[in-house]
C-alpha cells in the first residue's frame, strides 16, 4: 500500500509524530489516563494495542499520529483505519485529562478529516490506474464512535459538522434470574467455535451481515481482530451447524475482560458477534445461541451477559434481547461527517 505521508498537525506546542511499536507502553499509559477520567465502558489496552500496530492494511506509521510534549510524554495521539474500496474511514483519538480544552481535540479532528481525503483519494486512483477518480468513487465519509455520556466530546463534534447517523444500545442479563430454556429444531447442532471453524464463520458472517447499516465485508486481517481479540474466549462461543451438510448457520462469539470487574463493579460475559443466516431465521436459532451463552457464561462464574445492538437492527434484535431479559444500560452514538 503506498501511501503519501501523514498530514501534519496544526498544534504547536505538541510535538508531533507517527506511532511505532517502541511507544506501546507510553501510547497505553495514555489511553488508561484518558479512561481512568472519562469512564468508557471499554478502551484500548497494551494487547489491543499491540494488534493494532501489526495491520498490513492500516500500517500505524503512516494512519497514527502522537503528540509528546516537553518531556517526551504522549499527550494525545489519533489513528484511523479504512477498508480499501470502505465507504467510510473511522477515526479514533485521546486527549490526556490535562491537555483538554485547549483545542488538541479540534486539531486531531482535522488531521484525521484530512487523511481520511487522502485515503480516499489513493483509492480511487489505485481503482482507475492513476487515472482521475472514477464518477462513482464515494464521497470521503469519516465515522467517530462515541458512548453518549462523554459529553464533551459529542459537543465538539456537533461544532465540527458531524451528525448523529445511528445509536447502539449497550444491554445487560443478569444472570441470577432463571436462564431460557432454547432448544435447536431437528436438523441443526450446536458446537464450540474452533479454530478449523474460522473461516467458515467469516464467511457466513460477511454473508449474514451484508445488508445491516455500515457493516462491510471482513477479510482475512478484519476477521483476525475477532477471533484473535486478546479478550476472545472461544470456550464462551458457539456455532450451531446444519447437521447433513456442516455448513455453519449461525454463530455467536464472545468475549470477556477479567479488568471489567474492577472498573464496574461486576463480572461479565460479552457477545461481540451474534448472527444467523437468513434462510434460517425464525427457528429460534438466536435464542439457543444466546441461551447457551448464558449458561457458560454462569458456569464460568460471571454475573451478567452482555452485548451491543443497533436500535435499528433490522431483523428486530432489539425486541429479541428483551425477550430474552436484557435491558438497555447506555447509549453509544455513531457520528458521521461527510467530507
Amino acid at each position: 500500500m503506498t501511501h503519501n505521508h501523514a498530514p501534519a498537525v496544526d498544534f504547536p506546542e505538541l510535538r508531533w509524530r507517527s506511532i511505532s511499536e517502541g511507544d506501546l507502553d507510553a501510547w497505553a499509559a495514555l489511553i488508561a489516563r484518558t479512561a481512568a477520567a472519562e469512564q468508557p465502558v471499554w478502551f484500548e489496552r497494551r494487547a489491543d494495542l499491540e494488534q493494532i500496530t501489526e495491520s498490513r492494511n492500516n500500517p500505524v506509521g503512516l494512519n497514527t499520529v502522537l503528540g509528546l510534549d516537553s518531556d517526551g510524554v504522549p499527550r494525545a495521539y489519533a489513528r484511523l483505519t479504512k477498508n480499501k474500496d470502505g465507504a467510510k474511514a473511522h477515526g479514533f483519538c485521546a486527549v490526556d485529562p490535562q491537555w483538554q480544552r485547549r483545542g488538541v481535540g479540534s486539531a486531531l479532528l482535522a488531521w484525521l478529516e484530512a487523511l481520511t481525503r487522502q485515503r480516499f483519494a489513493e483509492d480511487a486512483g489505485a481503482g482507475s490506474g492513476g487515472e482521475s477518480p472514477d464518477r462513482t468513487t464515494p464521497a470521503p465519509r469519516l465515522r467517530i464512535f462515541i458512548e453518549q455520556k462523554q459529553q464533551h466530546q459529542c459537543a465538539l463534534l456537533e461544532e465540527s459538522g458531524y451528525e448523529v447517523v445511528r445509536y447502539y444500545n449497550e444491554m445487560h442479563r443478569p444472570l441470577s434470574a432463571p436462564l431460557p430454556d432454547a432448544p435447536l429444531d431437528h436438523g441443526l447442532e450446536l458446537v464450540p467455535m474452533e479454530p478449523g471453524l474460522s473461516e467458515a464463520v467469516r464467511l457466513a458472517h460477511n454473508q449474514i451481515f451484508a445488508d445491516h447499516w455500515g457493516s462491510e465485508p471482513r477479510d482475512e486481517e478484519g476477521w483476525g481482530y475477532v477471533v484473535n481479540d486478546p479478550l476472545a474466549r472461544p470456550d464462551l462461543s458457539a456455532v450451531v451447524l446444519a447437521s447433513g451438510t456442516g455448513e455453519v448457520v449461525g454463530y455467536q462469539l464472545a468475549s470477556h475482560d477479567p479488568d471489567t470487574a474492577g472498573i464496574r463493579g461486576f463480572t461479565e460475559g460479552y457477545t461481540d458477534l451474534l448472527g444467523v443466516r437468513r434462510e434460517f431465521r425464525g427457528r429460534g436459532i438466536a435464542q439457543a445461541l444466546l441461551a447457551d451463552a448464558m449458561r457458560r457464561f454462569a458456569a464460568a462464574g460471571m454475573d451478567k451477559a452482555s452485548l451491543d445492538v443497533d436500535s435499528e437492527n433490522p431483523t428486530g434484535a432489539m425486541a429479541l434481547y428483551r425477550k430474552m431479559g436484557y435491558a438497555p444500560v447506555n447509549t453509544s452514538l455513531a457520528w458521521d461527517k461527510v467530507l
